[in-house]
């Protein structure tokens, strides 16, 4: 099956998790024998979207071609919006799938494309949890010939539905690159904690406050933090609590980063809690996956994809963020036990081998609809017939990822 990909930047990490997530969906679509093609605006003016010195770092053209390393079969195709040439750009595509954060022009020219044009169907990734924050901007979106909205929470889909934007929308969470999110045993100890995450432009100061910076000063711990757009009020913060602050980092160095510390922090930027209940981000399943004690600041996991306690330990105030980590730390047993079942649940559910099997089982069902291509009272000869010519499935119908 050939998959065309559009984004707005899939090496680059200048969209951080729906990057990550989409560079993992699209190795294991090319592990499985998908021919994947990936678009993306060339943006000469913005080469790397993220915001201060540290976010630069990560978008460098030496991180790029780290990524590149990792990832040598998933190679974008740089294009311009006003030369686009839809027609060749998806000759012979079977799926196409759009993320959430693409200019809304390429949105709506390939809704109008697939609305005159047979022979493929087209996915919107509405994985941008800040639409939550602003519920309204989703019917700016242009949705109209998409077969389907592949949302990263039930509160999304639940909101492209109720706008009217969407037809259908189905589940779709991000998830972790198993490949390339795992323990490195190897590598020696250096801090007690790492946090990774952006300042995004103070969404949540005061979460950083309570959850990061009073536990370290409280703690005395060796800490580190690797984020963009930091201002020198919060550095100072930071500093003046022991932890340093680093730049930000590319997907691909994060396990290493990972490794280096004994335990790790989710501290959810307050569109992700508030005001509609949703699935984490990108980072804890990443995190998770390396194997790592994880404590969490609030969050609402409404479709319960962790369990609290036993994946990963969760922090409803300052007050217990401090004595969960004080814990971990004092034990390294209990730590390796939650950091254990964590990876487990993971590997179990939340991969993105999994989320391809979600991805073509949604393809499948679309080839082989009987509203397709059956007319009343065939339906019965399906077992015997099978498809009819020029439908096919995606895969077998009885495949798993050997993850799963």
């Amino acid at each position: 099956m050939r998959i065309a990909l559009f984004c707005r930047s899939l090496l680059s990490d200048r969209d951080a998790g729906s990057a990550r997530f989409l560079r993992g969906v699209a190795a294991e679509l090319d592990a499985r024998g998908h021919d994947v093609l990936a678009f993306e605006p060339f943006d000469p003016l913005e080469p790397c979207g993220a915001s201060g010195a540290g976010g630069r770092a990560a978008c460098a053209p030496a991180a790029l071609l780290d990524a590149a390393a990792v990832y040598p079969r998933l190679l974008p195709r740089r294009y311009a919006l006003s030369t686009l040439d839809l027609d060749a750009a998806l000759e012979g595509v079977d799926v196409a799938l759009v993320d959430a954060r693409s200019d809304p022009e390429l949105v709506r020219r390939l809704g109008e494309h697939r609305a005159r044009t047979e022979g493929y169907h087209l996915f919107f990734h509405g994985a941008h949890r800040r639409l939550l924050a602003d519920p309204a901007s989703i019917v700016r979106r242009d949705l109209a010939g998409y077969d389907c909205v592949l949302g990263a929470g039930q509160s999304l889909c639940e909101l492209y539905l109720s706008r009217g934007v969407a037809r259908r929308a189905v589940v779709w969470h991000e998830a972790a690159d198993a490949r390339l999110f795992r323990p490195l045993p190897g590598v020696e100890k250096e801090r007690d904690l790492v946090w990774i995450g952006d300042w995004e432009d103070g969404a949540r100061a005061e979460e950083v406050r309570e959850f990061l910076i009073e536990p370290a000063r409280a703690l005395g711990l060796r800490a580190r933090v690797h984020g963009a757009g930091y201002p020198e009020r919060a550095r100072a913060a930071l500093a003046d609590a022991g932890v340093e602050v680093a730049g930000s980092l590319p997907g691909h160095l994060v396990p290493d980063a990972l490794a280096r510390a004994r335990v790790t922090a989710h501290i959810p930027r307050r569109p992700g809690s508030a005001p509609l209940p949703g699935a984490p981000a990108t980072r804890p399943f990443e995190a998770l996956a390396c194997g790592i004690p994880l404590v969490s600041a609030p969050w609402a996991d409404a479709e319960r994809l962790l369990s609290p306690g036993r994946d990963y330990l969760a922090a409803r105030t300052g007050a217990e963020m401090t004595e969960h980590l004080r814990a971990l730390l004092a034990d390294p047993g209990f730590a390796r036990g939650v950091a254990e079942h964590g990876r487990r649940t993971v590997l179990a559910r939340h991969t993105c081998a999994h989320r391809v099997d979600t991805l073509l089982d949604l393809v499948d069902e679309l080839l082989l609809s009987p509203s397709l291509w059956f007319t009343e009272g065939e339906e019965d000869d399906l077992e015997r017939s099978g498809p009819p010519s020029g439908v096919r499935r995606c895969r077998p119908a009885h495949h798993r990822s050997p993850l799963a």
